[in-house]
């Protein structure tokens, strides 16, 4: 390898390979919004509140012990600022 072109090459073709990879799994993901789009449309056609569907899905995310500590931590500042729960 005088030139060093046989390694421009290869990193080039596995640069390229990455690319088309990330490309197809954007594809993937944008495929998925619809997708995902689409099920809130129906839930709230079906008369569904879409707002807390999101909450309630984004609570299930959460690791119980985080999601205890959040619990928590809001009910300390709503009883801070005078709200009752």
């Amino acid at each position: 390898m005088p030139d060093g072109s046989a390694d421009k090459s290869v990193s080039a073709q596995r640069l390229k390979q990455f690319v088309t990879r990330i490309e197809r799994l954007e594809d993937e993901k944008k495929n998925l919004g619809a997708d995902i789009r689409e099920v809130y449309s129906e839930a709230k056609s079906a008369g569904y509140d879409t707002k807390v569907m999101r909450q309630v899905i984004k609570v299930r995310a959460m690791d119980k012990a985080d999601r205890e500590e959040q619990e928590s931590l809001l009910q300390v500042y709503l009883d801070a600022v005078g709200t009752a729960r």
